[in-house]
């Protein structure tokens, strides 16, 4: 069984709120944490139809026995929002702790929902990383991606078929666009190709014949649900022309690759620097969660096409990834002149370089080196 790094630190007692794209491993890293817990699904049809009736039923039956010593878990909470008023009725009366696990957060805010009030907590769950995985195979994970199920299995194409053809229909679905789905398969397919770079709103729109502003909500429809995430454009007081557009990457390298029709990524191949850089990106967006101190994560493009891959917290950390066994100066173009611009404490290139080296006041570093600094919490304090 795999060891997760989330142990929801700092929890104490306190409710939380658990969100995390299908398929991450709530369910199992929860029965794992709380063997013990009271534990409702509500993707069980039988749990949501009777609290969906009646969701004064939680109150009455955690009040027939004994304070729960172990945190009370409510599965898949977004869809019956109504919940959340008895929730808080007895974390405040009765001080009963709540584990609220989801994949969406997306129909609690539209609706208006009870969002607590301050009164839980934030955790996470992401695809597998880096110090999760015994014997650790980039190319496994640039080919199966880190959802659990695909990484560990043998064959994974059509685990990814259906997560992709089911489960993204279905959280569309669930969000009230049903009658937009085929357009939304468009989308599906323009977004992939807009995996890991600047989006063009206007040209994706143009792709799928849908309006900007609809192309932006599925965008965010992607985000809210933990599908994508979109990478801001770092902009702080630049010297030069900078583009300011969002850069955006799907949930895992394994999602990308089949809505791209890449085939296997092999090193040295046209889509291994692609699907290389995801990963990475992959590892600090789990790294900036479940470290605690959730520093800003942009990417720095100039007009004149210099660029740095990721830049860490307020420009402390510039890091450029390159699928290279053997990097140059050619290589540290978009680091040298981040550096020129602003104070950076520590610029990086993850390469495929067998050992570390520095070049001037950047550091080469070898991608499995590079990982084990980062989660020892040494390329960003």
């Amino acid at each position: 069984m795999l060891d997760r790094i989330q142990k929801f630190q700092r929890r104490g007692k306190e409710s939380c709120f658990f969100w995390g794209a299908r398929q991450t491993g709530k369910s199992t890293l929860l029965e794992r944490l709380f063997p013990d817990a009271i534990r409702y699904d509500l993707l069980l049809s039988e749990e949501f139809e009777r609290f969906n009736r009646r969701p004064s039923l939680l109150r009455e039956e955690l009040l027939a026995g004994k304070t729960p010593r172990q945190p009370v878990i409510i599965d898949e909470v977004q869809k019956i929002p109504s919940l959340l008023d008895e929730v808080q009725w007895l974390i405040v009366n009765h001080k009963i702790p709540f584990i609220l696990c989801g994949s969406s957060a997306r129909k609690l805010k539209r609706g208006g929902a009870n969002l607590l009030g301050g009164r839980a907590l934030r955790y996470e769950l992401y695809p597998l990383v880096y110090p999760e995985i015994p014997d650790f195979n980039l190319l496994r994970a640039l080919n199966h991606g880190l959802l659990p199920r695909h990484y560990l299995a043998g064959h994974s194409e059509l685990l990814i078929q259906a997560y992709v053809g089911d489960y993204l229909k279905e959280e569309i679905a669930a969000e009230a666009l049903s009658r937009n789905i085929p357009a939304f398969a468009r989308f599906l397919e323009a977004s992939a190709f807009s995996n890991g770079e600047v989006l063009n709103y206007v040209n994706i729109a143009r792709d799928c014949g849908i309006s900007s502003p609809t192309v932006k909500e599925y965008f965010q429809i992607l985000e809210d649900t933990l599908l994508g995430y979109l990478v801001p454009s770092f902009q702080k007081k630049p010297k030069r022309r900078v583009i300011h557009a969002p850069k955006f990457f799907f949930l895992d390298v394994g999602v990308a690759n089949h809505l791209l029709k890449r085939g296997k990524v092999v090193q040295g191949g046209e889509a291994f620097g692609k699907a290389f850089e995801h990963y990475i990106f992959q590892e600090l967006a789990a790294h900036r969660s479940y470290s605690g101190t959730r520093y800003p994560l942009a990417y720095w493009r100039t007009a004149s096409q210099i660029e740095v891959d990721f830049i860490l917290g307020d420009h402390e950390t510039a890091i450029e990834v390159k699928g290279s066994e053997r990097t140059d100066e050619r290589h540290l173009r978009g680091l040298k002149a981040f550096c020129q611009e602003y104070a950076v404490k520590r610029s990086v290139l993850v390469s495929l370089d067998q050992r570390p080296r520095r070049i001037g006041k950047i550091d080469v570093l070898p991608w499995r080196t590079f990982l084990e600094n980062l989660w020892a919490g040494e390329i960003i304090r």
